[in-house]
């Protein structure tokens, strides 16, 4: 086969166009020491979007940003204004009079100097409030206002029909109001801690 001044050229430009790359790459390799970043080590972020029981579900993701950078032997590892990501690991709504809102999230990912490294933290569960102190108390209170009423409007009679009908009407406004779902807004600030060592190379 005959090869051309052209071929002879294409194939040196390739080979120089290799052996810089593996130069490269040696460079970024000699440039970053790899630093491992210790179990329990907390991860601050802030929420870069809403995130709330009544409408996240298991499974959802979710972008934060790195809010204080992250330190291991004088050296940091992760910046401030690194972008995460997480994940929504349990997410359960508010009953109207009964049920607990629960929220879990956890971090799932950080970016460093544009490579991205999986994470695995720790991810503990925020219960919402209870209902029944407070739904006692609007039907408690209804059902004594109720009562009033009816002493007022019909002596003792009136006032045995008047509480029961007050307590119906506080038990309607307990229902209606009832719901305490948990709600986090953009720029919330969350506290996560590693349950594992990750490494990351660090440019040194």
């Amino acid at each position: 086969m005959h090869l051309t001044k052209r071929h002879y050229l294409m194939t040196g430009g390739a080979v120089l166009l290799a052996a810089a790359l593996t130069v490269s790459a040696a460079t970024l390799r000699a440039g970053s020491d790899p630093v491992m970043v210790p179990e329990r080590t907390a991860i601050h972020v802030t929420l870069d979007q809403a995130v709330a029981t009544n409408q996240s579900r298991p499974g959802d993701h979710f972008d934060a940003t790195v809010s204080e950078p992250v330190v291991v032997n004088g050296k940091t590892v992760i910046p401030q204004g690194a972008h995460a990501e997480g994940l929504v690991v349990d997410s359960r709504q508010s009953g109207r009079l009964k049920g607990r809102a629960r929220l879990q999230l956890a971090l799932q990912s950080v970016d460093v100097n544009g490579q991205n490294y999986d994470v695995r933290t720790i991810a503990h569960p925020r219960i919402g409030r209870n209902h029944k102190k407070r739904n006692w108390e609007w039907i408690g209170g209804s059902a004594a206002g109720g009562a009033v009423i009816g002493a007022l409007a019909g002596g003792g009679t009136g006032a045995l029909i008047g509480g029961p009908v007050g307590a119906g009407a506080g038990a309607t406004v307990a229902l209606v109001t009832g719901k305490k779902d948990i709600k986090l807004r953009a720029e919330t600030p969350l506290k996560f801690e590693l349950a594992e060592p990750v490494t990351i190379n660090v440019k040194g």
